[in-house]
């Protein structure tokens, strides 16, 4: 196995920038996802580790060794795409074993049985992918990409084509599979839930840039920019006026409502976010009443989108609010400075 160096990479398309002097170290082992929307670049860095695209500054290393000028197939790398592209011309088993042919493998088909057990397609060695269903050709590709057994697994949104409820079982078995083998893996997704649930740590990517890196706790508990709070899971974003008033905590006057945070903050104003299962009807601090606009029950949850002077309030709670107006309020220490 290896640990994963990006070193100030640069990609360029002409005028276009595609990543800008990005630094990542992926630990030895680790499950590491990179999470942004479309056209953030976090496929671009995907494509760049595995050699697809070369750098046009920075270098990419598999630990001490750098890959610059060393072409995909020399790099023992293991990649799972998006669409599958598996052989239709093949069975499963020789689909698996395709990246064998070009090691000395002492026995390649027990190592396809070996995988295909360890995906659950026992049994259907001798079949054509185009009898399979959606998740059964994923893991067919995973099966594919784990059989060399590569120092670094690079997964490119691979679940984004099934449907919600097989997407959630096969992260499951991704995540499963990648502890028990222990590979050094880069996930790339755009779905923030997904990036939480398999993560050892995640990067959230915007325009080029890595934004912030950290646990899934860390990135959803203490975002370290107004996107990542946006981007990453619901957030409510204030913007405020400090108070000069000398008093416990820092005092933000947003609109015609005034705020207690518990963070320390300098300057005239401070930008703060507040999660939606963070405010509580009736809280004894910061308090401000909403109008209800609009109820959605989630079963476990409901969301209610309120409405605060103009400005929309998201508020998680776990029943549907009976009354047109309501009084929130949240702890300073619920509060995070971006």
């Amino acid at each position: 196995m290896s640990d994963l160096h990006l070193d100030a990479v640069s990609v360029e398309y002409g005028d276009a920038t595609a990543l800008g002097d990005v630094s990542l170290h992926v630990e030895d082992g680790e499950f590491f996802t990179l999470v942004g929307p479309s056209g953030c670049g976090k496929t671009t860095t995907l494509r760049t580790i595995a050699g697809f695209e070369e750098p046009s500054s920075g270098v990419v290393r598999f630990g001490d060794e750098s890959m610059a000028g060393v072409p995909p197939e020399d790099r023992h790398v293991g990649v799972v795409f998006q669409n599958y592209a598996l052989f239709p011309h093949m069975t499963v088993a020789e689909n698996v074993g395709y990246g064998l042919r070009f090691t000395d493998h002492p026995d390649p088909d027990a190592r396809v049985e070996e995988l295909l057990d360890m995906v659950d397609l026992v049994g259907m060695a001798d079949r054509a992918p185009d009898e399979l269903s959606g998740g059964q050709q994923q893991r067919v590709s995973l099966a594919r990409a784990l059989a060399p057994e590569p120092d670094v697994l690079l997964l490119d949104e691979p679940m984004s084509a099934l449907d919600a409820r097989l997407r959630e079982t096969l992260r499951r078995e991704v995540a499963r599979i990648q502890s028990e083998l222990g590979v050094t893996t880069v996930y790339v997704t755009h779905d923030q839930e997904e990036a939480l649930a398999v993560s050892d740590r995640v990067a959230v990517m915007h325009d080029g840039q890595v934004e912030q890196v950290g646990t899934p706790q860390e990135v959803y508990r203490a975002p370290e920019s107004r996107f990542v709070a946006e981007f990453v899971g619901e957030n409510n974003v204030f913007t405020g006026a400090i108070s000069p008033v000398e008093t416990k905590g820092v005092r933000v006057r947003v609109d015609d409502g005034e705020f207690v945070l518990g963070d320390e903050v300098q300057g005239d104003s401070v930008t703060f976010c507040v999660r939606p299962e963070h405010l509580r009807r009736d809280h004894p601090e910061n308090q401000f009443t909403v109008t209800v606009d609009q109820t959605e029950f989630l079963g476990e949850s409901v969301r209610v989108y309120c409405d605060w002077d103009g400005r929309q309030v998201v508020w998680r709670t776990d029943s549907v609010p009976e009354d047109e107006t309501v009084t929130l309020g949240f702890d300073p220490a619920d509060a995070t400075v971006v």
